[in-house]
C-alpha cells in the first residue's frame, strides 16, 4: 500500500489525489501520490538571486551544492548561515556568504528564473557557460562490476520515485559499487546539487567512487560533477555532444547507457577496469 512520506510535515513532498485508474476495459476510482513541484528561491545575504522549481527536500543540501556547482562559492566553508523559510508563493533557501562573494555574484548579473532542468537562463554570453577551469582527478579506477551492483539497488534507493515516478534520482556510489547516498528531485540538476551539497557537508571524496544519475548526461549535469571535483558520471541515458566534449577536455570520465551490465564510455575510458 502506498504510504506519504510527508503527511504532518510543513512542507509536503509529494500529494494524495484522486484518480481514476483506466486498464484493459476496466476504471476503477483510487487514491494516486504525485510529487510536489515548488518555486524555491535562492536568497543570498537577503537578495533572491534565482527561482527554481524542485522538490521541497534536502533543500539545504539543494542550497550549498547549488552554490558550489555555479562557482558561487569556492568551498562549503564560505556557507556562514543557512535556512529555509516559508514564501508569499513556495520556499526560500536563505544563504549568508562572504561579502567579496556576494559581490561577485552581483557583478555575473544573473537573474536565473529556472525551470525545471534548465540551467542556462540569466547567462549573457556563450563563454559564461564553461566555468571548468582545472582538469578533475579521477583518482582510483573504478571496476566495471561496480557499475552493475549499483544499477541493481538503484531503483529500491529512489524512494520518492517509487511512490511518483516523477522524480530523478542521483547516488554517490564508491569503488565497490556500494550506495552511499541518494538525492532525488523532478529536476536532474537540482538532484546533483542536492548531492554535491551532501558530498560537501560531510566531507565525502569525490575522487573515491562515481555518481550514477537516472537521467541523461546533459552538459550541465558534467560541469556541475566537474566543478565540484567529481571525476566519473554515469548516467543511464545518453549524453549530448557538448557533454562528451566538456567532460574529455575537463578530465572526467563520462559514461552513458547503464543497463544490467552493459555501458557505453564516451571520455577517458582508461578509468574503468574489466
Amino acid at each position: 500500500m502506498l504510504t506519504d512520506p510527508s503527511e504532518g510535515t510543513a512542507f509536503p513532498v509529494v500529494r494524495r489525489t484522486a484518480v481514476l485508474r483506466l486498464e484493459q476495459g476496466r476504471a476503477e476510482a483510487c487514491d494516486d501520490l504525485v510529487i510536489e513541484e515548488v518555486p524555491v528561491a535562492l536568497v543570498y545575504n537577503r537578495i533572491s538571486h534565482a527561482v527554481m522549481l524542485a522538490s521541497p527536500e534536502n533543500l539545504d543540501d539543494l542550497g550549498l551544492g547549488f552554490s558550489l556547482s555555479e562557482g558561487i562559492l569556492a568551498g562549503p566553508d564560505e556557507l556562514f548561515d543557512i535556512a529555509v523559510k516559508e514564501g508569499c508563493d513556495g520556499l526560500e533557501i536563505h544563504m549568508d556568504i562572504p561579502l567579496e562573494r556576494f559581490t561577485a555574484l552581483k557583478d555575473r548579473r544573473r537573474s536565473m528564473t529556472a525551470r525545471t532542468g534548465c540551467g542556462l537562463c540569466g547567462v549573457e554570453k556563450l563563454e559564461a557557460v564553461a566555468r571548468v577551469k582545472d582538469r578533475v582527478v579521477r583518482g582510483a579506477p573504478v571496476p566495471v562490476g561496480a557499475v552493475t551492483r549499483a544499477l541493481a539497488g538503484f531503483a529500491e534507493h529512489q524512494r520518492l520515485h517509487r511512490l511518483t515516478g516523477a522524480v530523478h534520482g542521483v547516488a554517490w556510489v564508491d569503488r565497490a559499487g556500494t550506495i552511499t547516498a541518494i538525492r532525488e528531485d523532478v529536476g536532474r540538476h537540482n538532484a546533483l546539487d542536492k548531492l554535491i551539497g551532501w558530498m560537501a557537508r560531510t566531507g565525502a571524496d569525490a575522487t573515491d567512487g562515481f555518481v550514477l544519475t537516472s537521467s541523461r548526461a546533459s552538459f550541465e549535469m558534467v560541469q556541475k560533477a566537474a566543478v565540484a571535483g567529481i571525476g566519473c558520471l554515469v548516467a543511464i541515458s545518453a549524453p549530448t555532444a557538448l557533454a562528451v566534449r566538456l567532460a574529455e577536455g575537463c578530465g572526467l570520465t563520462l559514461a552513458g547507457f547503464a543497463r544490467d551490465e552493459r555501458i557505453v564510455v564516451y571520455s577517458h575510458p582508461g578509468h574503468f577496469i574489466v
